[in-house]
């Protein structure tokens, strides 16, 4: 079974992102990996190909400023990425996304139950957060914590990634795909793990890059005024964490290692919503999450 995995970064290197890490988490059950490499000052493009990866395909954009509004690049180079793959399979990873080893068996497993199920169009993934260091995550029963999100889907023309590229949904008329709400998938979940390193940084350079992500959505002035009078960027804001006792991604072990700084949580800060204070902590006595936004159909195979 040929699958294709496909990805997107740019300046990955000074905005401190496991891109690299990324890339190699799913290589080992990939016959192919697209990446969109966007016009980068830090070194991003050559340190893919100094991964001497010959499955790895690099595909060179420059980022349009005007579609920066609402996230709406992310999900543009999501799909110049995704019409390059020749696979029946896509497998999409983020920038700060990466599979344990440990995984994989069960991702393989569930592609080759699945390809020839017409009802099923994508795979679910559990979710990790992972905020301040490598040894908390987001409480996963937060507002703030995603649960689940496809990542790998079918290579079929009218899926697209969707709005920000946080999930996909499938179109009429997948050329102007923006003017359609478009549909949900009907997706498997597998037994299997996304590792989300998307706030582990310093709090210097986590400001960095909060600037930096923050243009993807709004506009000079927006991102100043809530920015500009800051030296360091504060983590004990909204967030509820738990502590992490598992085990990280093989792949990740070197830059743990080097960057794993004290981080001190002080829950007494958190400044939660009441009402996501009191879903949480429901949710923790039913084992369920409540009220959750699902941008996928579940479906029993």
């Amino acid at each position: 079974m040929f699958i294709s995995g496909f990805s997107f970064i740019r300046n990955g290197n000074r905005l401190n992102y496991p891109y690299r890490e990324a890339l190699l988490s799913i290589l080992p059950i990939c016959d192919e990996l697209v990446v969109a490499v966007g016009t980068s000052d830090d070194g991003t493009r050559e340190a893919i190909i100094e991964l001497n990866e010959p499955k790895i395909k690099i595909i060179d954009t420059v980022w349009d400023d005007a579609l920066r509004e609402g996230g709406r690049i992310l999900a543009q180079q999501t799909n110049i990425a995704l019409d390059a793959i020749k696979g029946k399979w896509g497998f999409y990873i983020q920038g700060d996304e990466v599979i344990h080893e440990n995984d994989l068996t069960n991702i393989h497993q569930a592609v080759l139950k699945h390809t020839d199920d017409e009802k099923v169009e994508g795979l679910l993934f559990d979710y990790l957060h992972f905020y301040g260091n490598f040894n908390f995550i987001r409480d996963r029963m937060s507002k703030r914590a995603y649960p689940h999100e496809i990542r790998l889907v079918k290579n079929n023309p009218n899926i697209r990634s969707y709005r920000d590229a946080q999930g996909f949904r499938k179109f009429i008329d997948p050329k102007n795909y923006e003017n359609e709400e478009g549909k949900k998938l009907n997706v498997v979940k597998v037994n299997a793990t996304v590792f989300h390193y998307g706030m582990v940084r310093s709090a210097e350079k986590e400001l960095e890059r909060q600037k930096e992500f923050h243009k993807l959505w709004h506009g000079d002035d927006w991102v100043a005024e809530r920015f500009d009078n800051k030296k360091t960027y504060d983590y004990n804001d909204d967030v509820p964490l738990e502590r992490f006792t598992g085990s990280h991604p093989t792949v990740m072990q070197k830059r743990i290692a080097e960057q794993n700084w004290n981080f001190n949580y002080d829950a007494s800060k958190v400044k939660e919503k009441l009402k996501y204070k009191l879903t949480r902590k429901v949710g923790k006595i039913i084992g369920k999450r409540l009220f959750d936004y699902r941008n996928y159909n579940v479906v029993n195979r």
